[in-house]
Protein backbone atom coordinates (compact mmCIF):
# COMPACT_ATOMS: atom_id res chain seq x y z
CA UNK A 1 0.00 0.00 0.00
CA UNK A 2 1.57 3.44 -1.04
CA UNK A 3 -0.47 6.96 -1.00
CA UNK A 4 1.21 9.93 -2.34
CA UNK A 5 0.37 12.99 -1.44
CA UNK A 6 1.29 16.68 -3.19
CA UNK A 7 1.34 19.68 -0.51
CA UNK A 8 2.26 22.79 -3.31
CA UNK A 9 2.43 24.68 -0.78
CA UNK A 10 1.54 26.44 2.53
CA UNK A 11 -1.45 28.74 1.71
CA UNK A 12 -3.19 29.02 -1.40
CA UNK A 13 -1.81 32.14 -3.14
CA UNK A 14 1.37 32.00 -1.11
CA UNK A 15 3.03 31.79 -5.05
CA UNK A 16 5.00 28.71 -5.30
CA UNK A 17 7.73 27.46 -7.87
CA UNK A 18 6.48 26.22 -10.85
CA UNK A 19 9.12 24.17 -12.02
CA UNK A 20 8.99 22.41 -8.65
CA UNK A 21 5.23 21.81 -8.40
CA UNK A 22 5.57 19.85 -11.63
CA UNK A 23 7.92 17.69 -10.03
CA UNK A 24 5.64 16.91 -7.81
CA UNK A 25 2.78 16.20 -10.52
CA UNK A 26 5.18 13.96 -12.11
CA UNK A 27 5.56 11.85 -9.48
CA UNK A 28 1.44 10.74 -9.85
CA UNK A 29 0.32 11.72 -6.34
CA UNK A 30 -2.98 10.38 -5.39
CA UNK A 31 -4.12 13.95 -3.92
CA UNK A 32 -2.98 17.38 -4.19
CA UNK A 33 -4.11 19.41 -1.25
CA UNK A 34 -3.53 22.81 -0.03
CA UNK A 35 -4.79 24.88 2.82
CA UNK A 36 -5.95 28.19 2.07
CA UNK A 37 -6.68 30.28 5.93
CA UNK A 38 -5.55 30.60 9.19
CA UNK A 39 -6.07 32.87 12.33
CA UNK A 40 -2.61 33.94 12.56
CA UNK A 41 -3.46 37.31 11.11
CA UNK A 42 -5.85 37.64 13.54
CA UNK A 43 -9.55 38.23 13.17
CA UNK A 44 -9.72 40.84 10.34
CA UNK A 45 -10.36 38.10 7.99
CA UNK A 46 -12.69 36.70 10.39
CA UNK A 47 -15.28 39.46 11.29
CA UNK A 48 -14.72 41.14 7.26
CA UNK A 49 -15.00 38.49 5.03
CA UNK A 50 -11.94 40.04 3.41
CA UNK A 51 -9.18 37.22 2.46
CA UNK A 52 -5.64 38.47 3.48
CA UNK A 53 -4.58 36.90 -0.15
CA UNK A 54 -5.53 38.82 -3.40
CA UNK A 55 -8.02 37.25 -5.98
CA UNK A 56 -4.77 37.63 -8.54
CA UNK A 57 -2.50 35.34 -5.97
CA UNK A 58 -4.67 32.61 -5.58
CA UNK A 59 -5.93 32.32 -9.19
CA UNK A 60 -2.48 32.04 -10.46
CA UNK A 61 -1.94 28.94 -7.74
CA UNK A 62 -5.45 27.57 -8.79
CA UNK A 63 -5.04 27.47 -12.42
CA UNK A 64 -1.98 25.52 -11.99
CA UNK A 65 -3.34 23.49 -9.25
CA UNK A 66 -6.61 22.90 -11.52
CA UNK A 67 -4.53 21.78 -14.38
CA UNK A 68 -2.65 19.08 -12.99
CA UNK A 69 -5.98 17.85 -11.04
CA UNK A 70 -7.39 17.62 -14.56
CA UNK A 71 -4.18 15.80 -15.99
CA UNK A 72 -4.09 13.39 -13.34
CA UNK A 73 -7.61 12.68 -12.33
CA UNK A 74 -7.32 13.12 -8.89
CA UNK A 75 -8.92 15.22 -6.10
CA UNK A 76 -7.93 18.53 -5.41
CA UNK A 77 -8.76 19.95 -1.98
CA UNK A 78 -8.46 23.19 -0.39
CA UNK A 79 -9.26 24.31 2.93
CA UNK A 80 -9.88 27.15 5.30
CA UNK A 81 -11.16 28.69 1.93
CA UNK A 82 -10.72 32.89 1.80
CA UNK A 83 -8.41 32.64 5.28
CA UNK A 84 -10.97 32.66 7.55
CA UNK A 85 -13.56 29.42 6.20
CA UNK A 86 -16.86 31.61 6.27
CA UNK A 87 -19.33 31.06 3.81
CA UNK A 88 -18.32 34.00 1.59
CA UNK A 89 -15.04 32.99 1.44
CA UNK A 90 -15.92 29.31 0.14
CA UNK A 91 -18.34 31.16 -2.33
CA UNK A 92 -15.33 33.79 -3.08
CA UNK A 93 -12.86 30.86 -4.26
CA UNK A 94 -15.55 28.78 -5.95
CA UNK A 95 -15.87 31.81 -8.02
CA UNK A 96 -12.98 31.71 -8.83
CA UNK A 97 -12.50 28.02 -9.66
CA UNK A 98 -15.46 28.85 -12.13
CA UNK A 99 -13.59 31.35 -13.77
CA UNK A 100 -10.48 29.37 -14.23
CA UNK A 101 -12.23 25.93 -15.56
CA UNK A 102 -14.24 27.93 -18.11
CA UNK A 103 -11.43 29.32 -19.04
CA UNK A 104 -9.14 26.23 -19.43
CA UNK A 105 -12.03 24.39 -20.47
CA UNK A 106 -12.27 21.75 -17.48
CA UNK A 107 -14.82 20.13 -16.29
CA UNK A 108 -15.23 18.40 -12.77
CA UNK A 109 -17.30 17.95 -9.83
CA UNK A 110 -17.24 20.75 -7.40
CA UNK A 111 -17.97 20.08 -4.06
CA UNK A 112 -18.45 23.19 -1.84
CA UNK A 113 -18.73 22.64 2.32
CA UNK A 114 -19.57 25.26 4.73
CA UNK A 115 -18.78 25.98 8.19
CA UNK A 116 -21.02 28.91 9.12
CA UNK A 117 -22.83 28.47 12.52
CA UNK A 118 -26.11 30.51 12.80
CA UNK A 119 -26.44 31.96 16.09
CA UNK A 120 -30.32 30.38 16.81
CA UNK A 121 -27.83 27.00 16.52
CA UNK A 122 -25.26 28.47 19.07
CA UNK A 123 -27.58 29.58 21.23
CA UNK A 124 -29.17 26.00 21.44
CA UNK A 125 -26.07 24.47 22.15
CA UNK A 126 -24.81 26.49 24.78
CA UNK A 127 -28.52 25.97 26.88
CA UNK A 128 -27.66 22.52 26.55
CA UNK A 129 -24.33 22.55 28.36
CA UNK A 130 -22.34 21.93 24.87
CA UNK A 131 -19.99 24.65 24.36
CA UNK A 132 -16.92 23.77 26.18
CA UNK A 133 -14.05 26.35 27.06
CA UNK A 134 -10.98 25.91 26.17
CA UNK A 135 -7.89 26.90 28.18
CA UNK A 136 -7.60 30.82 28.47
CA UNK A 137 -10.91 30.97 26.75
CA UNK A 138 -12.79 34.55 27.53
CA UNK A 139 -15.97 34.37 29.15
CA UNK A 140 -19.06 34.13 26.92
CA UNK A 141 -22.73 34.19 27.29
CA UNK A 142 -25.52 32.85 24.80
CA UNK A 143 -25.94 36.81 23.86
CA UNK A 144 -22.20 36.74 22.28
CA UNK A 145 -23.46 34.78 19.43
CA UNK A 146 -25.79 37.40 17.88
CA UNK A 147 -22.98 39.75 17.48
CA UNK A 148 -19.89 39.01 14.99
CA UNK A 149 -19.10 36.06 13.06
CA UNK A 150 -18.66 32.41 14.20
CA UNK A 151 -17.57 29.23 12.25
CA UNK A 152 -16.85 25.72 13.26
CA UNK A 153 -13.00 23.91 12.48
CA UNK A 154 -14.40 20.37 10.45
CA UNK A 155 -12.30 17.47 10.69
CA UNK A 156 -11.83 14.75 7.79
CA UNK A 157 -15.30 13.73 7.62
CA UNK A 158 -16.86 16.13 5.81
CA UNK A 159 -14.56 16.11 3.24
CA UNK A 160 -14.93 12.35 3.26
CA UNK A 161 -18.26 12.74 2.11
CA UNK A 162 -17.88 14.71 -0.19
CA UNK A 163 -14.96 12.63 -1.71
CA UNK A 164 -17.59 9.69 -1.54
CA UNK A 165 -19.76 11.26 -3.45
CA UNK A 166 -17.75 11.94 -6.40
CA UNK A 167 -16.26 14.96 -5.61
CA UNK A 168 -12.95 16.14 -7.90
CA UNK A 169 -12.49 19.25 -6.59
CA UNK A 170 -13.77 20.34 -3.23
CA UNK A 171 -13.68 23.59 -1.25
CA UNK A 172 -13.83 23.54 2.51
CA UNK A 173 -15.09 26.43 4.69
CA UNK A 174 -12.71 26.36 8.03
CA UNK A 175 -10.88 23.13 8.64
CA UNK A 176 -8.34 21.82 10.47
CA UNK A 177 -5.21 22.39 8.48
CA UNK A 178 -4.67 18.15 8.63
CA UNK A 179 -7.47 17.08 7.52
CA UNK A 180 -7.23 18.30 4.35
CA UNK A 181 -4.50 15.91 3.97
CA UNK A 182 -5.47 13.16 5.61
CA UNK A 183 -9.11 12.89 4.68
CA UNK A 184 -8.32 10.89 1.58
CA UNK A 185 -5.55 7.85 3.21
CA UNK A 186 -7.78 8.36 6.01
CA UNK A 187 -10.80 7.41 3.95
CA UNK A 188 -8.57 4.42 2.30
CA UNK A 189 -7.59 2.60 5.39
CA UNK A 190 -4.33 4.35 5.74
CA UNK A 191 -2.41 3.76 9.77
CA UNK A 192 -4.16 6.70 11.05
CA UNK A 193 -1.30 7.73 13.25
CA UNK A 194 1.12 8.02 10.27
CA UNK A 195 -1.37 9.14 8.30
CA UNK A 196 -2.15 12.33 10.77
CA UNK A 197 1.64 13.02 11.73
CA UNK A 198 1.93 13.06 7.74
CA UNK A 199 -0.71 15.61 7.45
CA UNK A 200 0.57 17.44 10.41
CA UNK A 201 4.25 17.46 8.60
CA UNK A 202 2.88 19.08 5.18
CA UNK A 203 0.07 20.99 6.05
CA UNK A 204 2.39 23.74 5.70
CA UNK A 205 4.60 23.29 2.65
CA UNK A 206 8.25 23.69 2.74
CA UNK A 207 7.88 25.86 6.05
CA UNK A 208 9.70 22.07 7.74
CA UNK A 209 12.42 22.78 4.61
CA UNK A 210 15.86 24.59 5.20
CA UNK A 211 15.39 27.34 4.27
CA UNK A 212 11.67 27.47 4.33
CA UNK A 213 9.78 28.66 2.00
CA UNK A 214 6.19 28.79 0.09
CA UNK A 215 6.78 25.82 -1.84
CA UNK A 216 5.84 22.01 -1.86
CA UNK A 217 6.30 19.15 -0.71
CA UNK A 218 5.34 15.40 -1.60
CA UNK A 219 4.49 12.39 0.57
CA UNK A 220 5.05 8.31 0.34
CA UNK A 221 2.91 7.17 2.99
CA UNK A 222 3.53 3.60 3.73
CA UNK A 223 2.62 0.62 5.87
CA UNK A 224 5.27 1.47 8.13
CA UNK A 225 6.22 5.06 7.04
CA UNK A 226 6.19 8.07 5.51
CA UNK A 227 9.17 9.71 3.52
CA UNK A 228 8.23 13.35 2.57
CA UNK A 229 10.18 15.05 0.33
CA UNK A 230 11.02 18.87 -0.53
CA UNK A 231 10.59 19.58 -3.86
CA UNK A 232 12.33 22.78 -5.03
CA UNK A 233 15.79 23.14 -5.96
CA UNK A 234 17.98 24.39 -3.03
CA UNK A 235 16.41 23.40 -0.39
CA UNK A 236 16.79 20.39 1.98
CA UNK A 237 15.38 18.46 4.84
CA UNK A 238 16.57 17.11 7.89
CA UNK A 239 15.44 14.87 10.49
CA UNK A 240 15.30 18.13 12.91
CA UNK A 241 13.76 20.27 10.34
CA UNK A 242 10.80 18.08 10.50
CA UNK A 243 10.71 17.00 13.62
CA UNK A 244 11.04 20.41 14.78
CA UNK A 245 7.24 20.81 12.77
CA UNK A 246 5.73 19.08 15.39
CA UNK A 247 6.41 22.35 17.87
CA UNK A 248 4.79 25.04 15.31
CA UNK A 249 1.44 26.04 16.40
CA UNK A 250 1.05 23.50 19.23
CA UNK A 251 1.16 23.81 23.10
CA UNK A 252 2.83 20.20 22.82
CA UNK A 253 4.93 18.93 20.62
CA UNK A 254 4.17 15.34 21.04
CA UNK A 255 0.48 15.46 21.75
CA UNK A 256 -1.60 17.22 19.12
CA UNK A 257 -5.57 17.06 19.01
CA UNK A 258 -7.65 16.97 16.57
CA UNK A 259 -11.62 17.04 16.38
CA UNK A 260 -11.71 13.41 16.34
CA UNK A 261 -8.21 12.24 18.86
CA UNK A 262 -4.68 13.17 19.40
CA UNK A 263 -1.69 12.10 17.32
CA UNK A 264 1.09 10.90 20.00
CA UNK A 265 4.64 11.64 18.10
CA UNK A 266 6.22 10.55 21.70
CA UNK A 267 7.64 7.84 19.99
CA UNK A 268 8.12 8.98 16.16
CA UNK A 269 11.41 8.46 14.33
CA UNK A 270 12.64 10.73 11.69
CA UNK A 271 15.71 9.14 9.56
CA UNK A 272 17.83 11.22 6.86
CA UNK A 273 16.95 8.98 3.47
CA UNK A 274 18.97 11.54 1.64
CA UNK A 275 19.44 15.81 1.51
CA UNK A 276 15.89 16.15 0.52
CA UNK A 277 14.13 13.18 2.41
CA UNK A 278 13.00 12.29 5.81
CA UNK A 279 11.55 9.14 6.63
CA UNK A 280 9.29 9.46 9.71
CA UNK A 281 8.03 6.31 11.74
CA UNK A 282 6.27 5.75 14.99
CA UNK A 283 3.43 7.89 15.62
CA UNK A 284 0.27 6.58 16.76
CA UNK A 285 -3.55 8.01 17.32
CA UNK A 286 -5.56 7.96 20.01
CA UNK A 287 -9.36 8.21 19.18
CA UNK A 288 -11.14 10.72 21.76
CA UNK A 289 -14.30 9.17 23.76
CA UNK A 290 -16.52 12.21 22.11
CA UNK A 291 -16.20 13.92 19.02
CA UNK A 292 -15.58 17.60 19.33
CA UNK A 293 -15.41 20.83 17.03
CA UNK A 294 -13.67 24.00 17.30
CA UNK A 295 -15.68 27.70 17.39
CA UNK A 296 -13.90 31.05 16.38
CA UNK A 297 -15.79 33.92 16.18
CA UNK A 298 -15.03 37.65 15.70
CA UNK A 299 -16.46 40.49 16.18
CA UNK A 300 -16.37 44.70 15.25
CA UNK A 301 -15.15 46.29 18.44
CA UNK A 302 -14.78 49.82 16.92
CA UNK A 303 -12.84 51.81 14.05
CA UNK A 304 -9.37 52.93 13.87
CA UNK A 305 -7.16 55.71 12.90
CA UNK A 306 -3.27 55.07 13.69
CA UNK A 307 -0.36 57.61 13.68
CA UNK A 308 2.80 56.55 12.22
CA UNK A 309 6.06 58.39 13.87
CA UNK A 310 9.84 58.15 15.78
CA UNK A 311 12.18 60.19 17.73
CA UNK A 312 15.79 60.22 18.24
CA UNK A 313 16.43 62.37 20.80
CA UNK A 314 17.68 60.66 23.99
CA UNK A 315 16.22 63.18 26.17
CA UNK A 316 12.33 63.05 24.92
CA UNK A 317 12.97 59.35 24.54
CA UNK A 318 13.64 58.69 28.48
CA UNK A 319 10.82 61.39 29.03
CA UNK A 320 7.94 59.53 27.16
CA UNK A 321 7.24 56.63 29.84
CA UNK A 322 6.34 60.03 32.09
CA UNK A 323 5.02 62.08 29.23
CA UNK A 324 2.40 59.52 27.35
CA UNK A 325 -0.08 58.71 30.46
CA UNK A 326 -0.20 62.55 31.10
CA UNK A 327 -1.10 63.03 27.60
CA UNK A 328 -3.88 60.44 27.84
CA UNK A 329 -5.26 62.62 30.77
CA UNK A 330 -5.15 65.74 28.53
CA UNK A 331 -7.02 64.42 26.02
CA UNK A 332 -9.44 62.81 28.14
CA UNK A 333 -10.75 66.60 28.81
CA UNK A 334 -9.83 67.62 25.02
CA UNK A 335 -12.26 65.27 23.36
CA UNK A 336 -15.11 66.29 25.93
CA UNK A 337 -14.22 69.54 25.00
CA UNK A 338 -14.08 69.50 21.19
CA UNK A 339 -17.41 66.96 20.89
CA UNK A 340 -19.17 69.68 23.67
CA UNK A 341 -19.92 66.54 25.43
CA UNK A 342 -21.18 64.29 22.29
CA UNK A 343 -18.23 61.65 22.85
CA UNK A 344 -17.40 59.90 26.26
CA UNK A 345 -14.13 59.69 26.31
CA UNK A 346 -14.28 56.28 27.67
CA UNK A 347 -15.38 55.02 23.98
CA UNK A 348 -12.32 56.37 22.61
CA UNK A 349 -9.24 54.20 23.13
CA UNK A 350 -5.90 56.00 22.98
CA UNK A 351 -2.37 53.83 22.68
CA UNK A 352 1.10 54.39 22.61
CA UNK A 353 3.52 51.70 21.49
CA UNK A 354 7.14 52.61 21.66
CA UNK A 355 9.10 50.29 19.13
CA UNK A 356 12.40 49.70 20.23
CA UNK A 357 11.55 50.15 24.27
CA UNK A 358 9.81 46.98 24.62
CA UNK A 359 6.69 47.57 22.43
CA UNK A 360 6.77 44.05 20.82
CA UNK A 361 6.61 42.10 24.45
CA UNK A 362 4.26 44.52 25.88
CA UNK A 363 5.93 44.86 29.76
CA UNK A 364 7.03 41.56 29.53
CA UNK A 365 10.97 42.38 28.78
CA UNK A 366 13.34 40.72 31.12
CA UNK A 367 15.99 43.62 30.91
CA UNK A 368 15.66 47.32 30.98
CA UNK A 369 16.61 48.68 27.53
CA UNK A 370 18.72 51.59 26.37
CA UNK A 371 17.46 52.73 22.61
CA UNK A 372 18.68 55.18 20.86
CA UNK A 373 16.05 55.45 18.03
CA UNK A 374 12.04 54.91 19.09
CA UNK A 375 9.44 54.09 16.81
CA UNK A 376 6.13 55.00 18.38
CA UNK A 377 2.76 53.82 17.32
CA UNK A 378 -0.79 55.67 18.09
CA UNK A 379 -3.53 54.15 17.73
CA UNK A 380 -6.96 55.79 18.34
CA UNK A 381 -10.09 53.84 18.33
CA UNK A 382 -13.15 54.75 18.69
CA UNK A 383 -16.99 54.27 17.95
CA UNK A 384 -17.06 55.26 13.89
CA UNK A 385 -14.52 56.00 11.67
CA UNK A 386 -14.86 59.81 11.76
CA UNK A 387 -14.62 60.07 15.33
CA UNK A 388 -11.37 58.36 15.70
CA UNK A 389 -9.83 60.62 12.86
CA UNK A 390 -10.93 63.42 14.35
CA UNK A 391 -9.51 62.70 17.80
CA UNK A 392 -6.03 61.78 16.02
CA UNK A 393 -6.17 65.40 14.01
CA UNK A 394 -5.42 66.81 17.61
CA UNK A 395 -3.30 63.54 19.27
CA UNK A 396 -0.45 63.91 16.61
CA UNK A 397 -0.49 67.32 16.88
CA UNK A 398 0.05 67.38 20.29
CA UNK A 399 1.92 64.42 20.29
CA UNK A 400 4.71 66.67 17.66
CA UNK A 401 5.39 68.93 20.79
CA UNK A 402 5.37 67.28 24.11
CA UNK A 403 6.37 69.43 27.10
CA UNK A 404 10.06 68.07 27.76
CA UNK A 405 11.17 69.98 31.24
CA UNK A 406 14.63 69.39 30.61
CA UNK A 407 14.34 71.89 27.42
CA UNK A 408 13.03 75.38 27.30
CA UNK A 409 10.64 76.60 24.81
CA UNK A 410 8.95 74.97 22.28
CA UNK A 411 10.07 71.66 21.05
CA UNK A 412 9.70 68.58 18.67
CA UNK A 413 9.04 65.42 19.96
CA UNK A 414 8.21 63.03 17.26
CA UNK A 415 8.79 62.81 13.92
CA UNK A 416 6.24 62.01 11.02
CA UNK A 417 6.96 59.96 7.41
CA UNK A 418 3.94 61.43 6.21
CA UNK A 419 1.65 64.18 5.40
CA UNK A 420 -1.00 63.88 6.92
CA UNK A 421 0.48 61.95 9.34
CA UNK A 422 -3.13 60.29 10.47
CA UNK A 423 -3.96 57.12 8.56
CA UNK A 424 -7.62 55.62 8.84
CA UNK A 425 -6.90 51.63 9.18
CA UNK A 426 -10.60 50.97 9.61
CA UNK A 427 -12.64 48.61 11.09
CA UNK A 428 -10.97 46.72 14.40
CA UNK A 429 -12.11 43.32 15.19
CA UNK A 430 -11.71 40.91 17.91
CA UNK A 431 -11.51 36.99 18.44
CA UNK A 432 -14.43 36.15 20.90
CA UNK A 433 -13.90 32.50 21.26
CA UNK A 434 -11.59 29.63 21.97
CA UNK A 435 -14.35 27.23 22.70
CA UNK A 436 -15.44 23.59 21.30
CA UNK A 437 -18.65 22.18 20.53
CA UNK A 438 -19.10 18.72 22.23
CA UNK A 439 -21.64 16.00 21.60
CA UNK A 440 -21.94 16.76 18.15
CA UNK A 441 -21.50 13.89 14.98
CA UNK A 442 -18.66 14.74 12.69
CA UNK A 443 -20.40 16.47 10.05
CA UNK A 444 -23.69 17.77 11.89
CA UNK A 445 -22.16 21.47 11.89
CA UNK A 446 -21.69 21.46 8.32
CA UNK A 447 -23.31 21.53 5.28
CA UNK A 448 -22.60 20.40 1.50
CA UNK A 449 -23.35 21.61 -2.06
CA UNK A 450 -22.42 19.75 -5.04
CA UNK A 451 -22.14 21.24 -8.53
CA UNK A 452 -21.24 20.09 -12.11
CA UNK A 453 -18.99 21.99 -14.23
Amino acid sequence: MEFRILAPTGALGAGFDAEAFWRGVAARPDVIACDAGSTDSGPAALGSGIPKLSAQAVTRDLRLMLRARDELGVPLIIGSCGTSGRDVGVDRVAGLVRAVAAEENLRLTLGLIYADQPADRLRALYDEGRVRALPNAPAIDRDLFAAGHTVAMMGVEPIQEALSAGCQVILAGRASDTALFAALPHLRGADPGLTWHMAKTVECGAACAIPPSANGLLVHLREDHFDVTTLATGSRLTPRSVAAHTLYENADPFHILEPSGTLDTTDATYTAVDERTVRVAGARYLPAEGYTNKLEGAQLVGYQTVIIGGVRDKVVIERLPDLLPLAKKYFEAKILDVFDGTVDPAAVDIDYRLYGAGAVLAGGEPAPLHPQEVGVLITVTAPDQSTAHAVATFVAHASSHLPIPEYDGLVSTLAYPYSPPELDRGPLYRFTLNHVVTGVSPTELFRTTIEEL
